[in-house]
């Protein structure tokens, strides 16, 4: 959604203001219609960001466009304080989604402002979670902040932070599905020597991660060692009976479709193509 593309006056000068990094006119605005800080903007459009708050605007998550202004944080604290006052009611909901936003965005972590609006957001009341979406979008260093903030560490980010002694502690506890997500995760990174502990501690090579555990639960643990680009993942996996068959939920794409598809799709360089040929001739070779 960009700013044109919104009905509302006042909220589209007001998400602008946001875009542009304009404390001056965002301030006048909130202060003048408090509304843009306690109404939803009605969009009926489904999806993550459906008829979002004022303040979800600050993540630029989903991407409008591509960057965030270097005052980012004075424009969330302006809004933040309007929330406080204005709608304390919902002031919670809105504190902790927006800083969900945050934690799994791109262009935070990419303009260097991911961790300090994690922590205005935490500091004003939002509640951490336990990382596992940031680390299903890459965020590696919001999700241990999530940890350190107070977010409940499980074994699966436990896993992609490699905290060995909460890996100890959570292993034995954790449940079939709970071993399966960290598998998927860990497959996710390439994390090869993870895998290897999972896989000996019982963790199940096959099937998706369901409910609130999930991790990019459309697909199987070998699909995800494909789309890391690790060929010793993928042999781990195949090794302990990983399935060559199973599809994932959204393309209906085998492993061997992935690493195929992985060599022409955009931003890959020639060395990542080539890894992904490597986990391609491999697979083939299985197929046999």
């Amino acid at each position: 959604m960009n700013s044109a593309e919104i009905k509302d006056t006042l909220f589209r000068e007001a998400v602008e203001a946001i875009d542009a990094g304009d404390i001056d006119a965002l301030q006048n605005l909130v202060v003048t219609y408090p509304s843009l800080v306690t109404e939803r903007l009605v969009t009926n459009e489904p999806g993550y960001f459906q008829d979002p708050y004022l303040l979800w605007f600050v993540a630029d998550n989903p991407i409008r466009i591509a960057k965030l202004p270097s005052n980012i944080v004075d424009i969330a604290r302006v809004l933040i304080n309007a929330v406080k006052r204005e709608a304390p009611e919902t002031a919670p909901e809105q504190l902790t989604y927006t800083l969900g936003l945050v934690a799994t965005g791109r262009i935070p972590r990419e303009c260097g402002v991911q961790i300090e609006l994690m922590d205005l957001l935490i500091d004003a009341g939002a509640q951490p979670g336990g990382g596992l979406g940031a680390l299903a979008h890459g965020n590696v260093e919001a999700a241990s902040h999530l940890i350190k903030r107070g977010g409940k560490l499980t074994l699966p980010v436990a896993i992609c932070l490699k905290r060995l002694g909460d890996i100890d502690r959570l292993l034995p506890l954790a449940n079939p599905n709970e071993r399966l997500t960290a598998l998927t995760a860990a497959a996710f990174y390439g994390m090869a020597d993870m895998i290897a502990l999972l896989l000996a501690n019982g963790a199940n090579p096959n099937g998706y991660p369901e409910n609130g555990e999930g991790f990019h639960a459309h697909a199987t643990p070998l699909h995800q060692a494909v789309c890391s680009g690790s060929l010793n993942s993928v042999k781990l996996l195949v090794d302990a009976g990983a399935s060559l068959a199973a599809t994932d939920k959204i393309f209906d794409g085998t492993p061997l479709g992935w690493a195929t598809y992985m060599q022409t799709e955009e931003g890959h360089d020639e060395e990542a193509k080539r890894k992904f040929a490597l986990i391609e001739e491999y697979l083939r070779e299985k197929e046999v």
